[in-house]
């Protein structure tokens, strides 16, 4: 079972989602009305039971955003103020390393940005940004490696290369 700080943020409920209905292989994920009550019942807060919802929905959405222009291999991404304002400089320098170790695609390391900018949280950390790229990964068909990748990222455990 994961670890969640049990105080019921939005980023608690979507772990809470995640190891329950993800990585736990369940048939299926409820309708949005079913999880909400599913998530209510485990006494979760619901305001931020919708705004997880909300979340979910608009990583569902990203899967259908453009493909960024190819970049080359010199490019640096620069941060804009409102990023350097919410994503510490650890959890930034975590997200480039993501992307040059491959685990994230320049497109995929956008949509962590944007997901982790959502969560509208002031004390963002690297373990969250763990699990936001986890779920970004996850929501995304033919990641199977990347998303290994990263669930062993997620939960310390050694992180096979690609050949």
């Amino acid at each position: 079972m994961t670890q969640t700080t049990d105080n019921g943020s939005v980023l608690d409920i979507l772990i809470y989602v995640f190891d329950r209905y993800m990585l736990a292989d369940a048939p299926e994920v409820p309708e949005r009305d079913a999880l909400a009550e599913d998530l209510e019942r485990a006494g979760f807060p619901g305001d931020n039971v919708e705004r997880a919802l909300d979340w979910l929905a608009d990583l569902a959405y990203e899967r259908h955003r453009p493909s960024l222009a190819e970049s080359g291999p010199r490019a640096m991404r620069v941060f804009t103020e409102a990023e350097h304002n919410h994503l510490p400089a650890d959890c930034r320098g975590y997200l480039l390393e993501l992307e040059r170790t491959g685990i994230l695609s320049p497109q995929q390391r956008e949509i962590v940005i944007e997901r982790l900018l959502a969560l509208d949280s002031s004390e963002l950390d690297v373990d969250q940004l763990k699990w936001v790229a986890l779920m970004v990964l996850s929501s995304q068909p033919g990641e199977e490696l990347a998303c290994s990748r990263m669930e062993n990222l997620v939960f310390d455990l050694p992180v096979e290369r690609p050949h």
